[in-house]
């Protein structure tokens, strides 16, 4: 990305393990906005935060007088705010796409990654493990048509997938690899590859792949 002037003074109240929090911190590296980025322990968190924030929760990104603490809210005012580079496709079909796979990914994953890292019932887990595992060999092959999810262009829902599997070690997620599986792990590789996915990273992720536990 080079050197960026700064742009914004912002700060982000972040938990440094959490694939919410990350998929944020994303796109403010891939945007080069200048924010101070507070990580917040989720069971000590600062007074300050529910003034800002009704629900007192984690991520939260203030904006001046701004506000807010949902995460697709926030990455797509940071692309509206900072349109360049665009993170959503320019025509309106294209992008309510982008928006339903994102949609998708908080309905049909997410919810899994939660009995998890929640640590449920053992055949819960073992069962969401099971289910995730599938689901993404089953969608492998789509990565070998285009170099970012069903684009050309890196965009938000990159940005959504790259922190989840970032974390599939660490949720003992093992994908077969395969001549199937081969496009996903490629995918990943370009991910994990882009300078502002390595900005992005804090200590406790980066622990996530080098054998280190939480």
């Amino acid at each position: 990305m080079g050197a960026v002037a700064k742009r914004s003074s912002m700060t982000y109240f972040s938990d440094a393990s959490d694939h919410y929090s990350h998929r944020v911190r994303i796109v403010l590296a891939e945007k080069g906005v200048t924010v101070d980025v507070e990580d917040i322990d989720p069971e000590a968190k600062p007074a300050e935060l529910a003034d800002l924030n009704p629900y007192n929760s984690l991520p939260t990104l203030v904006d001046r007088d701004l506000a807010l603490y949902e995460t697709k809210v926030m990455m797509e005012y940071l692309d509206e705010r900072f349109p360049h580079p665009p993170l959503l496709p320019v025509y309106p079909v294209a992008r309510a796409q982008s928006r339903l796979w994102m949609y998708r990914i908080e309905r049909d994953w997410c919810p899994l990654i939660n009995v998890i890292l929640e640590n449920s019932s053992k055949d819960a887990v073992t069962k969401a493990r099971k289910e995730l595992r599938e689901s993404f060999t089953a969608i492998a092959p789509i990565f070998a048509e285009m170099p970012f999810f069903m684009s050309e262009e890196f965009t938000l829902v990159d940005c959504c997938l790259a922190p989840i599997f970032w974390r599939l070690d660490d949720l003992e997620i093992n994908i077969p690899q395969t001549k199937a599986t081969k496009p996903l792990f490629d995918y990943m590789d370009r991910l994990f590859a882009r300078e502002s996915f390595r900005e992005s990273l804090t200590e406790l992720e980066k622990d996530m792949r080098s054998g280190k536990k939480k």
